[in-house]
């Protein structure tokens, strides 16, 4: 099955509530009410928001209320009716709207619901998102890592894997336990590439997992390697009927990936971004992946240094989105995988401030 969907994503911070309750939890318990085909909830290690509050993994005095990222994916319908209990809690943070197209079941039947193909040699590419269990196994070995490996050995630019700790997959709640195999809790694999290298390793996918979940989203590549391919596409601020139009930067490094003077490139780029004035800004920790033609790699016991990748995001006004971007640009030099994408609704709360909504732009 192939049909349009809507990704609901809610960026804010693990101690944020909602009633008696964490906000975590509020929107896990609506989008399991809704029985959404996938949503998963997911730990930033450092971000800012609206407060312009830093929040960071690396100092214990700064790592309390550290951002979280709800992400919950079905067709338009069954996410615009859990929309409507989401916009009834009462919290601050980001929520965004994004179109997508939904595969479920057989997804080896090849190129059906992809964009078309781009011109020759254009930045345009393919977002495929695949949302797994943790501990699903795919030939003997954990799902996520068959997944990454099969992306990798077609091509596509780079992967991703992050973990989730609660969320729903094909509708039932799947919880991270202590003592508990955690099997289903979600993990999802964000990989970018060109439309045929997608279409190749969708044709394999099914094979390897028994019930993926997958998302295909069109993405402008900006930056890879150090190398700059394209800018962010040029947007106006309102569509023809004045709903907001926003962008999104998707900042995928390494967590020894480092800046021109040696500092630690993700962390450099929210400390840069909250100076300059930013908006906000979510850095999260895979636990696997890879970038360009590297092998894919992860967390290990053995290793000294961590070799997992990190993604940085960033949403806001086209017009602010090209002022970021010049930043990141100044900071990946040598490395880092810079993509950019259209958010057709965006909705920013903080004390005393709303800004944008939750109405789909009409984007042509």
């Amino acid at each position: 099955m192939n049909q349009d969907c809507l990704k609901l994503t809610t960026y804010f911070g693990e101690r944020d509530r909602a009633g008696d309750g964490f906000l975590a939890d509020a929107l896990t318990d609506i989008y399991a009410r809704h029985k959404l085909q996938t949503s998963l909830v997911m730990r930033g290690t450092e971000g800012f928001g609206i407060k312009h509050h830093l929040h960071t993994d690396r100092l214990l005095t700064l790592s309390e209320d550290l951002p979280l990222v709800s992400v919950a994916v079905d067709t338009r319908e069954r996410i615009e009716r859990a929309l409507a209990e989401v916009q009834g809690l009462a919290f601050e943070g980001l929520v965004t709207l994004e179109r997508a197209r939904l595969l479920t079941g057989a997804v080896s039947t090849g190129s059906a619901g992809l964009p078309e193909a781009s011109p020759e040699a254009s930045p345009e590419a393919i977002k495929l998102t695949v949302y797994v269990g943790r501990h699903e196994q795919a030939g003997g070995r954990p799902g996520y890592e068959a997944v990454v490996d099969l992306l990798w050995r077609h091509g596509l630019t780079g992967a991703t894997v992050l973990l989730g700790v609660d969320g729903t997959a094909h509708g039932v709640r799947q919880r991270a336990r202590f003592f508990a195999a955690n099997a289903r809790v979600p993990v999802m694999i964000i990989a970018v590439g060109e439309r045929d290298q997608v279409v190749g390793a969708l044709r394999v996918l099914g094979e390897q997992l028994e019930r993926p979940l997958v998302t295909l989203e069109r993405v402008r590549v900006c930056k890879r390697d150090g190398r700059r391919l394209a800018e962010p596409p040029v947007l106006p601020d309102a569509d023809a009927s004045g709903q907001g139009i926003w962008q999104k930067l998707m900042v995928h490094t390494g967590e020894q990936a480092r800046t021109a003077d040696d500092q630690p490139l993700h962390h450099q780029l929210i400390l840069a971004l909250r100076e300059a004035g930013a908006a906000g800004a979510t850095s999260l920790r895979g636990i696997w992946g890879f970038q360009g033609t590297q092998a894919p790699r992860g967390d290990s016991f053995w290793q000294v240094r961590r070799q997992v990748p990190v993604l940085t995001v960033i949403v806001d006004t086209p017009q602010q989105i090209r002022r970021w971007y010049e930043l990141v640009d100044q900071l990946t030099v040598t490395a880092g995988l810079v993509t950019s994408e259209v958010v057709p609704a965006f909705r920013s709360t903080g004390p005393g401030v709303v800004r944008g909504g939750l109405n789909l732009a009409q984007l042509g």
